[in-house]
């Protein structure tokens, strides 16, 4: 993990269990008598996530819809940690001024919530499901937050990504995006029944995903390495708008491909950033257009 993150000692079930009461209902013994909570259990997980939101970044009431994404904290705020690292090294932008672009934000608002909380920057969301939006625009009323402060808009056109999002005035520091794993339903589903196999040892033919995830969240035609692509070959119309285009890449299998798609459009630099929460393994690629970066 980064050296930064919150969670690099592992979960301070104590505190999160006095921010957040409802989560002692869900609290087991683990190994060597350690409290933990079945990773297994949809409901066990999001209360979790609700409790870290509390106790680490100042949102008092997280929720999402049944059945819609429930993302890992740690790994989240790794990936905005990274960020941070890449924004001191290249520009003078102080936080007051750092603005970033969330790419399918989702029901759950987690980049914005935790970048708010965390670092104290400001966000723009967006998101083409209805009942997602819903869902964050809802969250930021809960939680009283300046709309300022953190927006979501609605991409009208599936087939895009920043196309019809960007305005004529924006200007973001970063975009960050965590784009659909895989090309199918049917690949989804197979993946899927993975996960619970090996959390629970009980094969599923319809799993309930403890991390969940709507068709939009899961899949797209062509999967990630197609999603990518058409997000490199759209940044580089914005590159006066956004100084620094990012992107997880869930499968390493991907990078050759995603390296060629940038020699494509000739970035004036790019880079890989390998991150790691235990034993996973994750990594993102960022390109700017900038030529006049701090070195």
């Amino acid at each position: 993990m980064h050296p930064n993150n919150l969670h690099i000692e592992g979960y301070d079930f104590d505190k999160l269990t006095k921010s957040y009461p409802k989560l002692k209902d869900f609290v087991i013994d683990g190994k060597a008598g350690r409290p933990t909570i079945s990773f297994s259990n949809p409901e066990a997980v999001k209360c979790l996530n609700a409790a870290l939101l509390k106790a680490y970044y100042k949102v008092n009431y997280w929720d999402i819809p049944e059945g819609y994404l429930c993302p890992p904290i740690p790994g989240r705020a790794d990936y905005l940690l990274a960020i941070e690292d890449i924004l001191d090294t290249t520009t003078d932008l102080k936080a007051s001024m750092i603005k970033g672009l969330d790419l399918g934000t989702g029901a759950n608002l987690i980049y914005p919530l935790i970048g708010k909380g965390m670092l104290d920057w400001r966000f723009v969301g967006t998101e083409v499901d209805d009942k997602a939006i819903e869902n964050a625009v809802n969250l930021i009323k809960k939680n009283k937050i300046n709309p300022k402060d953190i927006s979501v808009r609605k991409q009208e056109n599936s087939k895009h990504i920043l196309e019809g999002i960007l305005r004529k005035e924006d200007r973001f520091a970063f975009c960050i995006c965590n784009p659909p794993f895989h090309k199918s339903a049917k690949e989804a589903l197979a993946s899927s029944q993975r996960k619970v196999r090996n959390l629970t040892g009980k094969r599923q033919k319809k799993p309930k995903l403890n991390f969940g995830g709507q068709s939009n969240e899961l899949w797209c035609e062509g999967g990630e390495l197609a999603f990518i692509h058409q997000l490199i070959e759209e940044s580089k119309n914005f590159g006066d708008q956004v100084i620094w285009f990012t992107t997880l890449v869930s499968k390493s299998s991907n990078m050759g491909a995603v390296q060629k798609f940038l020699r494509g459009v000739k970035p004036a630099e790019s880079h890989i950033i390998d991150m790691g929460q235990g034993q996973k393994k994750s990594r993102f690629v960022a390109w700017t257009f900038n030529k006049d970066l701090k070195k």
